[in-house]
């Protein structure tokens, strides 16, 4: 094939005075088809013909206008060729090249190849790196004082060229996925900016200044252009936030701070709320903490809540950007706020007894988290406001010692003990008896509990008693005053181990496994022989089968009212073989060997050893009770009600007596609160009443709140209707929807919820509704976003005669509280923040979500199947090579997520039936729904937000969204892929320069 040499070509049509059209007629003759111009450079060798002399060549530059309007020539060869001229003192050819310019760059489009779309990204970088060097070039000329009419009007065009270019939002983005692309090339850029900087202080010119500054400004926002979001400012109250602090305070006081700052933080952003309402209404839930909750244990919860962790949360929050001011602005202006809220504030300090408010800016300023002036200024204000406030008689007063006063002072107690409790145990038993006789007293013990568990020590706390039980076990040639120590201390830490369990839950006494590989007796005991909710046990588990020899000897000990014989008494021993020896006490009962007399003395033998004895003995009766049919209860309830009724005789436990005047009546009282609580489930069951002493300690708090006889959903429906009208949810509704989770399981409870909100129809109902379900569903949000994303979307999303109930606003409602649950789950999961009170839920009702979508890809699952009518639709991307992509490809899979797990695999075939939905023949609300949805995701997204759900996202996808009007636009494409990587950027660049 003949070529001829462009640039004679280009010579020749100059000689012989061409026209446009003639040329261009001409070109191709002399070029048959097979290589493109931008392959020839056609652009760059005009421009280099046209610009040889200090003005261009018109005839020429006509030639380059018409190969750009008949599309001979792509923009981007066009720009690249124009940034390559450097000789910006030759005015008459810069201003043409700007007049060339004017004829595209304000709608660049490029509609081939993905890998041309990014050429146009990068030219048009170079482009405006040009421009920038272009108007440098002429502010620098404003110095020298020459000609400065012709340097500004230069100045002027080139500015006026720049604002077109940077004016549109596609530019733009193409120009953020260029900086992405090449980051060399964008240092390049910002060194430019520096320069025309410098220059501005030359320019006189006002006008022209602010011109600059505002072109600067926004090419400086190019980098974060995805990270503009503007804060909510139309609302003030936030229940999501509200029931987020409440369920933590009322069922998580012993996690650690981090997953609650996640989680808070994740809602801030989601919702946009302001900071300084943001931490106003995580006070106010606290306030209402505070004020609700049940007296004794509870209510010393939550002031540990309020006055000691809440203060620690506010501190981690701190380091968070929290945008334009400091976040102890924020904290201050949270309390001026706070402090209008008057009847709240009187209400607590009327519950505590106590100004709460001075207390708690004390704390915060103690923490940073406020300057010493504004603490100053606010508990003036504060002070005053409390003078017209309702007192309680004084009488009544002088007999209430404030709570918040006793946890703060608890705090460094709890430090003391535990150095403490680090001694040589075998050096001074006898001091460490005084110093658990106090702990005893009093309330001490929960308060010290409250503040440790506030504090994250009370899993420190608990080993340090795991520790103390074991040692009791380790006898040597001991006296009998050392031996009824030693009884003293296991009975001791036995019973606060067993108080710590029930008021915190189980999963705090655990430890990570030893690596002598040896489980200690305490956490051998609760694992397998202590009655919790929703535990079940086995009355004829291992543990509960001792050696018979030792079996035989306690029941003959039991049988005798002789004092038991202390030295080498091994406790732990006693208290395993107590189920057997009761088991055969019963069959003798049962038998008529024994009768209800002797049943009687035996009992009170029990008690009359050691309080743990008749915990263990207890504890086992709850399990074999409940393998009893109803005629052959009688007997094994009657046994727990003797050993539950306290003795009244003088001469009450053994070896208490004489030795510690605290620790007696204390150990009595901890041990009726455990029995209570052991026994409460199974006595409920067998409709069997028990009076237990009156013993100071509450009782059991938020339990049995379910009302008899009424179905379990009218129950559910009820609570849900009666919080949405108030609009917030208190901590006795969050225990009955975590009742209610527990007894109908994960999918009837979150399918009746989505039923209930289905059926909202006012607008506003549905908003605060999201809130409301989004808290309720923080309560095991792993597990309810699961059911939710993976059966029940896709039933509703499938299923036609469904669609009517994905209406606005219910539907777009739906979509929120669907995205607002990915990512909260996605996120905490990554992090691996299930909290312990989610990890220790029943999985059963759950579908085996490997099942559901399994896990060898080669295998089509039920949602591929379901897809697979749409595959013909899937070629979306124009070129052969894109074509091939597969139309699952996701950011995610180059990213190697693991779908093996479960979430994963949900949120990857939840994208697919999506982007199955974008991409079919019928629309619907459906359709509909599907777009709010992803709307959702962006409005919800963070910049730089690599390992959102959004990488689960086929990447066909971004081209059958940006069909739709309202995601039509540069930033969406920009927000909803994943553009640290290669294909992610081509994508975008590909979808951006097509619109």
């Amino acid at each position: 094939m003949k070529v001829v040499n462009l640039k004679q070509a280009i010579l020749q049509a100059w000689k012989e005075r061409w026209s446009d059209y003639q040329w261009a007629i001409n070109m191709k003759k002399f070029f048959p088809k097979g290589a493109t111009w931008d392959i020839l450079n056609l652009a760059e060798a005009l421009l280099e013909q046209a610009m040889i002399g200090p003005s261009p060549n018109p005839l020429i530059l006509s030639y380059l206008k018409y190969a750009i309007s008949s599309q001979m020539v792509s923009y981007s060869t066009v720009l690249t060729a124009i940034s390559k001229f450097d000789d910006f003192s030759r005015d008459l050819c810069v201003q043409s090249l700007l007049e060339i310019m004017d004829m595209f760059c304000d709608r660049l489009s490029c509609h081939g190849k993905a890998e041309e779309c990014i050429g146009l990204c990068r030219a048009l970088m170079s482009a405006l790196n040009w421009l920038l060097r272009c108007a440098a070039f002429y502010t620098e000329k404003f110095k020298e004082m020459l000609d400065q009419v012709a340097a500004e009007n230069q100045l002027k065009m080139c500015l006026e060229r720049l604002e077109k270019i940077l004016d549109s939002m596609k530019n733009r983005a193409l120009i953020h996925i260029a900086k992405l692309e090449e980051t060399s090339s964008w240092s390049t850029v910002e060194q430019s900016l520096v320069k025309l900087g410098e220059n501005l202080n030359n320019l006189s010119s006002p006008q022209l200044r602010s011109q600059a500054d505002e072109c600067i400004s926004l090419i400086k926002s190019i980098p974060t252009m995805l990270s503009a979001h503007s804060d909510q400012l139309n609302k003030t109250g936030f229940p999501t936030i509200h029931a987020v602090v409440l369920l933590e305070g009322t069922m998580n006081l012993t996690g650690e701070t981090q997953p609650l700052v996640e989680q808070l933080m994740m809602v801030k952003r989601m919702q946009r709320i302001p900071s300084p309402l943001f931490v106003l209404e995580i006070w106010k839930a606290c306030f209402v903490g505070l004020i609700e909750s049940p007296e004794g244990t509870e209510e010393l919860k939550w002031t540990a809540f309020t006055f000691l962790k809440i203060p620690q949360v506010l501190v981690k929050l701190k380091k968070y950007p929290q945008g334009e001011k400091d976040f102890t602005e924020d904290v201050n202006c949270a309390f001026e706020f706070l402090l209008k809220l008057t009847p709240l504030l009187d209400k607590a300090d009327q519950r505590c007894n106590c100004d709460c408010t001075s207390l708690l800016l004390q704390e915060c300023s103690k923490q940073g988290l406020l300057s010493e002036t504004n603490m100053t200024n606010l508990t003036a204000k504060r002070t005053a406001d409390r003078e017209h406030a309702p007192r309680l008689k004084s009488a009544e007063n002088a007999n209430i010692q404030p709570n918040p006063g006793l946890i703060l002072r608890a705090e460094p107690t709890v430090t003391n003990i535990l150095k403490t409790m680090d001694a040589d145990h075998s050096k001074s038993p006898e001091g460490l008896l005084g110093v658990l006789g106090h702990m005893l007293s009093g309330k001490s013990l929960d308060l010290l509990l409250a503040a440790a568990a506030a504090t994250g020590k009370l899993k420190s706390f608990a080993r340090k008693f795991i520790k103390l039980n074991e040692f009791t076990k380790h006898i040597s040639g001991e006296g009998s005053k050392a031996a009824s120590v030693r009884a003293l201390l296991f009975d001791i830490s036995f019973l606060m181990l067993c108080h710590v369990a029930q008021t915190y839950g189980s999963e705090v006494i655990l430890s990570e496994s030893s690596p002598t590989g040896e489980v200690p007796f305490f956490e051998t005991w609760m694992q397998t022989c202590m009655p919790e909710e929703g535990k079940i046990l086995n009355p004829d588990h291992p543990c509960f089968r001792p050696d018979s020899t030792k079996v035989e000897s306690l029941v003959a000990l039991l049988n005798n009212s002789s004092e038991m014989k202390l030295v080498q008494m091994k406790w732990h021993e006693a208290c395993l073989s107590i189920s057997a020896a009761i088991l055969e006490i019963l069959n003798a009962w049962e038998n008529g060997v024994l009768t209800f007399e002797s049943i009687q003395k035996i009992t009170d033998n029990i008690k009359g050893k050691v309080c743990s004895m008749a915990v263990c003995a207890v504890a086992w009766l709850v399990a074999h009770v409940r393998m009893l049919g109803l005629d052959e209860r009688e007997k094994s309830l009657q046994m727990i009600r003797q050993l539950a009724t306290p003795l009244y005789s003088e001469n009450t436990l053994q070896f208490y007596n004489e030795r510690s005047s605290l620790s007696l009546p204390c150990s009595v009282v901890i041990m009726s609160s455990i029995l209570e609580h052991m026994c409460a489930d199974v006595l409920q069951q067998t409709a069997t009443q028990i009076k237990f002493p009156s013993t100071g300690m509450d009782t059991i708090p938020y339990w049995n709140l379910l009302p008899p006889k009424k179905p379990i959903k009218e129950v559910l429906t009820g609570v849900f209707t009666k919080v949405l009208e108030k609009g917030w949810v208190d901590s006795r509704s969050i225990h009955i929807f975590d009742t209610l989770l527990h007894m109908g399981g994960v999918y009837w409870f979150c399918n009746n919820l989505v039923k209930e909100l289905l059926k909202e129809t006012r607008k506003e109902h549905t908003l605060r509704a999201v809130e409301l379900l989004y808290s309720v569903f923080c309560l095991d949000m792993q597990q309810l976003t699961l059911t939710l994303l993976g059966h029940i979307l896709p039933n509703l999303l499938t299923d036609s005669s469904k669609w009517h109930m994905l209406m606005d606003p219910p539907g777009k409602a739906l979509a929120k509280l669907s995205v607002w649950c990915a990512l909260s789950s996605y996120s905490s999961h990554n992090r691996g923040q299930a909290s312990a009170r989610q990890k220790k839920r029943h999985r059963e009702d759950i579908e085996d979500y490997i099942s559901l979508f399994p896990l060898d890809d080669t295998q089509p699952s039920k949602l591929m199947r379901l897809l697979s009518s749409n595959e013909e639709d899937a070629n979306i991307l124009s070129s052969p090579t894109d074509r091939s992509m597969s139309s699952s490809l996701s950011a995610s899979q180059l990213h190697t997520v693991s779908m093996r797990d479960p979430l994963n695999r949900v949120l990857a075939n939840l994208f697919l039936l999506i982007s199955s939905i974008l991409g079919a023949k019928t629309a619907g609300t459906h359709t509909q729904f599907v777009q709010w949805f992803m709307e959702e995701c962006v409005d919800c997204l963070e910049q730089g937000s690599r390992g959102s759900i959004l990488q689960f996202m086929p990447f066909t996808m971004v081209s059958e969204l940006v069909k739709v009007s309202t995601m039509s636009s540069p930033k969406i494409v920009l927000a909803i892929t994943d553009l640290s990587l290669p294909l992610g950027r081509r994508v975008a660049a590909k979808a951006i320069a097509a619109l």
